[in-house]
């Protein structure tokens, strides 16, 4: 299985793929090793985030949905 780039003191199961370029429409390209790690394929569907202060999270739907759960429950009082 893909591993992505281990660096000095970085987590184990914590990965660096490197950088990517926006292109003219902007798309990206998520590294080969990202995508097999993840099992991202052709057609996958993958939920954007952004913060102001933090920056940009790209992450599965599935992720999320303990997440949202979550925060529905607080605003039904549950």
């Amino acid at each position: 299985m893909a591993k992505g780039k281990q660096l000095l003191g970085l987590p184990r199961g914590k990965h660096l793929f490197g950088t990517v370029k926006v292109g003219e429409k902007g798309q990206i390209v998520i590294p080969k090793e990202a995508r097999a790690l993840f099992g991202i394929k052709a057609g996958d569907t993958l939920l954007i985030l952004g913060d102001e202060s933090t920056g940009i999270i790209v992450t599965r739907p599935d992720v999320m949905t303990e997440v949202a759960g979550s925060v529905f429950r607080r605003f039904d009082g549950g």
